[in-house]
This record gives structure tokens, C-alpha cells and sequence, in this order.
């Protein structure tokens, strides 16, 4: 039983070897060409609203920080929220300009209940978040609360994610973070049964406020 393993073995090898010596003509020549995904014909805005709801994210529109305080409210309120954190100093400049209440250092976090951060881009082909280590919050801000609070400019939405990566060049220079996370929808896993499970390892709530007058 051994030697006709080993038997097998050498003749995977040997046609492996074979066919890195015999050169052949590219069998897709136009494949570096071809395109991934279909030319996007909607607003970016669409886009992402699509995509995001389309993997339980939730996307909220607002057209400026009077729009955001009356949806956060009312947010508030279905979720009784008590533990807001924010980290972020334009963050807590922004709140308390409407006297939203949050926690501003990281008192009983153990208790936090949301988590409110900025980003760095909104990427619509696929409804993703993402986030680096530059910021105040951090990594723990954004993955410990239950619920994840995104506030972002329409500034920061982009099609691709080469578009988010060049919006990190243009605004860190050679100086790019050393933590780049994209989050795509709140944490899951279907580990278990392949039953999925929201919350496994992350937020269980997703939400993306893009404001247009971030005033």
C-alpha cells in the first residue's frame, strides 16, 4: 500500500515537473483584460446602501448633524442604549455640539453597549468599512461593544478598493498605519452547524451614518 502511494506520488511530480518545462501559449490571453465586475451605473451612495443591506448592515443617510442627532435618538431609544463611547477628538467635538451624551474615556467599557468611530473610506462595490489603527478609537472601539456606530463624509465614498487605498496614500503619505481592516457587515460565523450566527466574534450591529454637511 506504501509503494503504490509513493508510486502516485512520483507521477504527480514527474507531470508537474514536465509541464514546468514545456512551454505552452497562454490559454487565456485576455484575461488580465477582462473585467471582474459590471460597469457601475448607480450613484455610489446606492451602491453602498445596496451592498451594506445586503449583508445586515444598516445605512443612514443624513444630510446634516440636525439629521444625525434625531436618528441617533430615536436609535437610542429602540435599543435603550446607555454605554456610548467615543474616542475620536472631531467625534466628540461633533456630539457634543448637540449635546449628544457619550463617554469620552474608557471607563466600566467592559459595560460599553455601542461604539462610535470615524473611518477612513466607504467602499460601495461591496458595502465595506474601512478602518485603520490611526485613529483615536483604535481597534478595541470599533470590535468590544456590541453595537458599531460608523460616521463617515460623502467625501470617503468610493467604488473600488484601490480608490480606498489611494485616499490612505493621499492622506498619510509614505507614513500609511500599520493596522488596515476592512469590515464588511457585523461579525459572523457559521462554524457551528453552519448555522450563521451574528455577534461570534464583533459587533452584531452594523451602523454607517454618511453625512452630507459634516457641520
Amino acid at each position: 500500500m506504501k509503494d503504490n502511494n509513493t508510486t502516485a506520488k512520483e507521477q504527480i511530480l514527474k507531470k508537474i515537473r514536465k509541464a514546468l518545462l514545456e512551454k505552452r501559449e497562454n490559454p487565456y490571453p485576455n484575461l488580465e483584460e477582462s473585467q471582474l465586475y459590471k460597469k457601475n451605473t448607480e450613484e455610489l451612495e446606492v451602491l453602498f446602501a445596496e451592498q451594506l443591506t445586503a449583508i445586515s448592515g444598516n445605512f443612514i443617510f443624513c444630510e446634516d448633524g440636525i439629521d444625525f442627532f434625531e436618528n441617533m435618538l430615536q436609535l437610542a431609544d429602540k435599543f435603550k442604549w446607555r454605554k456610548i463611547y467615543c474616542w475620536e477628538p472631531e467625534l466628540q467635538q461633533f456630539l457634543s455640539k448637540y449635546e449628544f451624551p457619550f463617554y469620552q474615556t474608557d471607563k466600566d467599557f467592559e459595560q460599553a453597549e455601542v461604539g462610535i468611530t470615524l473611518c477612513e473610506a466607504l467602499i460601495a462595490r461591496n458595502g465595506s468599512v474601512m478602518v485603520t489603527n490611526q485613529g483615536a478609537a483604535g481597534r478595541r472601539l470599533s470590535i468590544f461593544p456590541h453595537h458599531h456606530i460608523v460616521i463617515a463624509k460623502t467625501s470617503q465614498l468610493v467604488l473600488d478598493l484601490k480608490d480606498a487605498f489611494q485616499l490612505l496614500k493621499n492622506k498619510y503619505g509614505n507614513q500609511i498605519p500599520s493596522m488596515i481592516s476592512n469590515i464588511t457587515g457585523p461579525s459572523r460565523t457559521a462554524d457551528i452547524e453552519k448555522t450563521l450566527v451574528l455577534g461570534a466574534h464583533g459587533p452584531k450591529e452594523l451602523f454607517v451614518f454618511l453625512i452630507d454637511d459634516f457641520t
